[in-house]
């Protein structure tokens, strides 16, 4: 007698059970039947599955995405990942492994060497496993690797305003907008669709850099984003920064006498970005026209070190990264720090309304530079060992670039940004509250950095500043300090490699490394239809113990934020020659760097 199931599955499913050999199980419930039955033969064509591989891989698009947050960043968990891009035309004819050390320089020409033969990195899907292969045009290449990506800013993106059409956000500065580089899931696109759904598509409408805070304008479907694209590409729309540089910014044209408050000062320096990989630009007259109206807003002087009065205060505190040695305890005078590294705010900081007329690359930041005020902590346009202690002002010759290329490929390797710009404990502290930790983190009270105590040490050889316990708190709050202060110094190589895939592992990177002093402010319509405003940063507000505005109005315009270098034909003239240059040069093959994720 015969036997089969009792409720039958159709014999499409049965079929389908077949093939996949998933036979009923004997235990369930059966009949008898008089139909003969035959079993199902398996498909010819088909073929058994492959053998599970022995570790296991970490799929290319996990949800939810491995975000993580500790020490005030956001941080992804390691994950395999394959990168496909089509050939660039400044690749066309090299090498393969000539291509990937010299562009993609976050791993050593070894990897890559390794890479190639071991077949992880491929062409038109196929293995090349030849490190001399040349690439053409039309060329796919792929890589397959074990993606560590850098910790962003724990900070949360910010809502000015939301519409059934698009979302005004507040970037936090250091989150790249898109994916690029060694950025993925830490851009501002995932994190919003992480935030929000897997299906929420967000699609910027404008651009910011990554070390940029401020207004950034998201679609939220692909109509809407065109339209608002196209209105902010339109010379209908106004937009206004804010920064702190280094110094007293000049007072201006149309300066009332407030020591404040200053002018206007008008900047028209062509850019030029003549390095493409390092995201590099300078003022050059064979660049791009370019117009940027500046402000001062405030202007606040250095602060003088504060007097020995008590145990305290008595030695200077990390505001140099010196201990000074401490006096004898009947001793009431007063140590200063050394003075200060050229590239620090040794002469104060002004904060600068910005008003740029064009949308050129870094156009605030080099205009800055080249007035002799680059902001603060610029990680490029104020690094010293980059550009000597002058940082290029009023400097437009192509004398020096090619040193200053080779000098700015150095920089995350082999020392940090931190070292080259003169940074002090006490400004990293600062900016660590101010840019890498989430904003509901209490800053310590500025009595809490202690560098030693003054009293003699009694019977037992103890000093008292570490027994008695209203000092506890106080020295537990320095030591964490000074110790976040040495892990933040910089992004540089540890020494340590993944266990995983054997590449460099790099250190936490510093304040420096995770925003500039830059800041979109607003975007509004030219006749005032519309306005969208974020608050002022933290950064830009007075500091303790002065006065100073903590709101920022609208730029006053006086009739001087005309665009006219546009509609002059020598303009258009010399922006075409510009380009002509520049496509020359990468066709010669005038790159080896790499934009290692510092733009």
């Amino acid at each position: 007698m015969d036997i089969s199931l009792s409720l039958a599955p159709s014999a499409r499913v049965l079929a389908y059970l077949a093939r996949k050999g998933r036979y009923p199980s004997p235990s369930m419930a059966v009949t008898t039947t008089t139909y003969e039955t035959h079993p199902f033969p398996l498909v010819e064509t088909e073929k058994p599955l492959p053998p599970p591989p022995d570790v296991a891989i970490t799929p290319c698009d996990p949800w939810p995405r491995p975000y993580y947050l500790s020490d005030g960043l956001r941080r992804v968990a390691p994950y395999h990942f394959t990168y496909n891009t089509f050939c660039k035309q400044r690749w066309r004819g090299r090498e393969i492994l000539d291509v990937f050390a010299s562009e993609f320089r976050d791993r050593p020409r070894e990897y890559y060497r390794t890479a190639i033969e071991t077949g992880e990195i491929v062409i038109n899907g196929k293995p090349c496993q030849d490190v001399h292969t040349i690439i053409k045009n039309g060329d796919v290449i792929s890589h397959t690797l074990h993606r560590h990506e850098p910790p962003v800013t724990a900070q949360p993106i910010g809502v000015v305003a939301e519409t059934d059409e698009m979302i005004v956000i507040d970037k936090p500065a250091g989150v790249p907008v898109h994916p690029a580089g060694r950025y993925n899931y830490n851009s501002v696109i995932e994190i919003m669709r992480a935030e929000r759904h897997y299906a929420f598509n967000p699609l910027p409408c404008n651009r910011l850099d990554r070390l940029t805070s401020g207004v950034m304008f998201i679609g939220k479907t692909k109509a809407e984003a065109e339209i608002i694209s196209e209105k902010l590409r339109g010379r209908t729309v106004r937009k206004e920064y804010v920064a702190r540089v280094k110094g007293r910014f000049p007072d201006g044209e149309g300066w009332t006498g407030d020591e404040m408050k200053g002018g206007v000062v008008t900047c028209e320096e062509s850019i030029l970005q003549i390095s493409p990989i390092l995201g590099l630009n300078r003022a050059r007259a064979s660049g791009k026209s370019a117009k940027t109206l500046f402000r001062r807003i405030a202007y606040y002087p250095p602060k003088l070190p504060p007097p020995a009065s008590n145990a305290l205060d008595s030695t200077p505190s990390l505001s140099n990264g010196t201990n000074a040695a401490p006096s004898p305890s009947n001793s009431t005078d007063t140590f200063a720090p050394p003075p200060p590294a050229p590239a620090t705010e040794d002469k104060g900081y002004s904060i600068v309304h910005c008003l740029p007329l064009t949308g050129r690359t870094h156009q605030i930041r080099v205009h800055l530079q080249f007035l002799g005020h680059p902001i603060s902590n610029d990680p490029i346009y104020s690094n010293r060992r980059v550009f000597g202690p002058g940082l290029a002002q009023h400097d437009s010759s192509p004398a020096h670039d090619a040193a200053i290329i080779e000098r700015l490929s150095k920089m995350g390797k082999t020392e940090s940004f931190a070292d080259a710009i003169d940074y002090n404990p006490a400004s990293m502290i600062d900016q660590t509250q101010q840019i890498a930790v989430p904003k509901n983190h209490k800053p310590l009270n500025a009595g809490t950095l202690h560098a030693g105590s003054l009293s003699p040490a009694n019977e037992a050889g103890e000093d008292p500043m570490y027994t008695q316990a209203e000092f506890g708190e106080f020295i537990k709050a320095h030591d964490e300090m000074v110790k976040d202060y040495n892990k933040r110094k910089g992004e540089k190589m540890t020494g340590e490699k993944c266990d995983i895939c054997g590449t460099d592992l790099y250190s936490d990177p510093g304040p420096q490394e995770l925003g500039i002093y830059l800041h979109a402010l607003a975007y509004s319509d030219v006749e005032g239809k519309w306005r969208y405003q974020s608050p002022m940063p933290a950064w830009a507000l007075p500091p303790n113990g002065m006065e100073g505005p903590r709101v920022m109005g609208e730029w006053e315009y006086d009739g001087s934020e005309v665009l006219d270098i546009e509609e002059k034909e020598w303009g258009r003239v010399k922006n075409r020659e510009g380009m002509m240059k520049n496509k020359q040069k990468e066709e010669l093959g005038d790159v080896g760097h790499t934009k290692r994720d510092i733009d």
